[in-house]
């Protein structure tokens, strides 16, 4: 399995993304990427057209549903819908509506409330995701913004974010990787002090946050987002004949009449996920970290300083915690509304089947995309794609280079963290032996390995974001009610356009000694430009 396939290791994904952006069937192109690659890893043949057709089924989607991470991703999710649902029935989300109509009275000022939001959810992907979304999703819809413009901040405020912060469910993941990474380099370093250092580094994430920012405050577009806003002024959120991934408009969910409509009643279920969410982090954090007999366990909180808090933080375990947030949350709005004489017990329940209903289409898009990820993961394609960049390093292209391996290995496999975990190990004592190979300074040196660090963990997120087969821009589609593949063409100019900045300002006048700052401002600026001059205005 070393050798892996060669080319033929990237016709699974390929095959799904293509079959998806021209027949616009997700499903049966989340499926034909599955079985191609169970073919491929059943020996090919007229005999490997059924086993792999049969592998499908009882080995990848099977698998897929058998790992207890994406079991709890499901029922998050599901349970997410269940209380959205009963959120809507009760009239809570009407009210919020209602009442953030009074700050956001504009198309812009609805797309800024989405980003704050989205910024203020730093802590985890997942959350972000599904709780700006359901929240988010009734408002812009009154103001006329497209749903495809909804998943776009959604999606582009949530991995991003996350994965900067300085307390949230990637630092652990980050930080363990860099130390790693510089444990076999034989490196005496810190590891959370690189990951501190490396932030500003990271081009793709900061510039991909401004950008969202630039895109809600000008209400210009371009590219199929302009026609999908344009079109969404009108009064059509949705293109004719798109398929959006849940449903939370249908009759069965439409608020009660004769019953007061209390923003409360869904600002405090939101709440709860968020803060139970944290909490629970917190809580499984230090749990295993006792288990583990680290000493940080029993520290008292005001002890721990920033760096002890986050490690504590990124030992938790976010499944768990997302998990117990949703079941928390669904209780208390079904305890909220039938304590209010809002719904009676029954129609509180059946509003919150009605919602997990309404999540079932995406959750068959997501255990595709575990299986065809699953399916690369058997034919090696991220270490193909990988060896193809292997032998054309240069010192200061490398972080160029990584950033768009990663960006490669994230499209093609769906999936950020895969990509960080494979190709950090091999970055960082590369950018180590190579700066030396070279006679670089001290300093000089330094810069470009930061810069590979962080090089990594941007291209992930960019690939990340331009994959239809990620579970992230999934989530993104299905939090929206978005159809899918209009989310993935609408974002796609965006998520280039930032990765090109990233690219001309960050990292390639970085890697030559152009201080980071100085590579910020300039992306910044670059973006800027390309809102006012190629952005088309969108009015009210």
């Amino acid at each position: 399995m070393e050798a892996g396939f060669g080319w033929l290791s990237l016709a699974p994904p390929l095959l799904a993304i293509l079959l998806a952006l021209a027949l616009r069937q997700v499903y049966l192109a989340l499926l034909g990427g599955v079985w191609l690659g169970a073919w491929i890893v059943s020996g090919g043949g007229i005999n490997g057209l059924l086993i792999g057709a049969l592998r499908t089924f009882d080995k990848y989607i099977v698998g897929a549903l058998a790992d207890s991470d994406h079991v709890s991703i499901i029922l998050f999710s599901l349970m997410l819908g269940g209380m959205v649902g009963v959120m809507s029935r009760s009239g809570g989300t009407t009210g919020l509506v209602n009442s953030l109509s009074r700050k956001a009275t504009t198309s812009g000022r609805g797309q800024l409330v989405t980003w704050v939001l989205g910024v203020a959810v730093f802590f985890d992907d997942y959350a972000n995701t599904l709780v700006v979304g359901n929240t988010m999703r009734p408002i812009t819809d009154k103001l006329k913004i497209s749903r495809e413009k909804l998943a776009y901040i959604v999606d582009s405020t949530a991995a991003p974010v996350a994965a900067i912060a300085l307390l949230s469910t990637w630092i652990g993941y980050e930080i363990s990787l860099i130390g790693d990474a510089l444990a076999k380099s034989g490196s005496d370093l810190d590891p959370y002090a690189v990951f501190l250092q490396s932030i500003p580094y990271n081009f793709y994430p900061i510039l991909a946050l401004v950008f969202g920012l630039m895109i809600a405050g000008s209400r210009r577009d371009f590219g199929p987002m302009l026609k999908a806003e344009r079109r969404a002024r009108q009064g059509e959120l949705l293109r004719k004949g798109a398929q959006p991934l849940s449903d939370f408009d249908s009759h069965g969910l439409l608020p009660v009449e004769g019953k007061p409509h209390r923003w409360t009643n869904a600002v405090i279920p939101l709440a709860v996920v968020i803060h139970a969410t944290f909490i629970a982090q917190w809580l499984t954090g230090r749990a295993a970290m006792a288990e583990a007999g680290h000493a940080l366990a029993d520290m008292p909180f005001f002890k721990l300083g920033m760096e002890g808090i986050g490690t504590v933080f990124s030992e938790g375990n976010s499944f768990k915690a997302l998990l117990w947030a949703a079941a928390l949350g669904s209780v208390v709005v079904i305890a909220m509304v039938t304590g209010r004489g809002v719904l009676k017990l029954q129609e509180s329940l059946d509003a919150w089947l009605h919602g997990i209903k309404s999540m079932l289409p995406a959750m068959i898009i997501l255990v595709l995309a575990w299986a065809i990820a699953s399916v690369c993961k058997d034919l090696n394609t991220a270490g193909f794609v990988t060896s193809l960049l292997s032998d054309k390093l240069n010192p200061n292209l490398l972080p160029s280079l990584m950033f768009l391996c990663g960006a490669l290995i994230a499209f093609s496999t769906g999936t950020s963290w895969a990509t960080m975990g494979i190709l950090l190990p091999l970055a960082v004592p590369i950018a180590f032996g190579v700066t030396a190979a070279a006679g670089f300074g001290e300093a000089a040196a330094h810069q470009i390995f930061l810069a590979t660090t962080s090089a990594v963990l941007a291209g992930a997120i960019f690939g990340d974001h331009c994959s239809p087969i990620s579970d992230t821009t999934v989530m993104s589609s299905m939090s929206s009610g978005c159809d899918h593949v209009d989310h993935v063409r609408t974002q796609l100019p965006y998520a280039l356009t930032v990765a090109l900045a990233a690219l001309v300002t960050g990292y390639l006048p970085v890697a030559a000694g152009l201080p980071v700052w100085a590579g910020l401002l300039l992306g910044a600026a670059v973006l800027g430009a390309v809102v006012r001059f190629v952005g088309k205005p969108v009015a009210d």
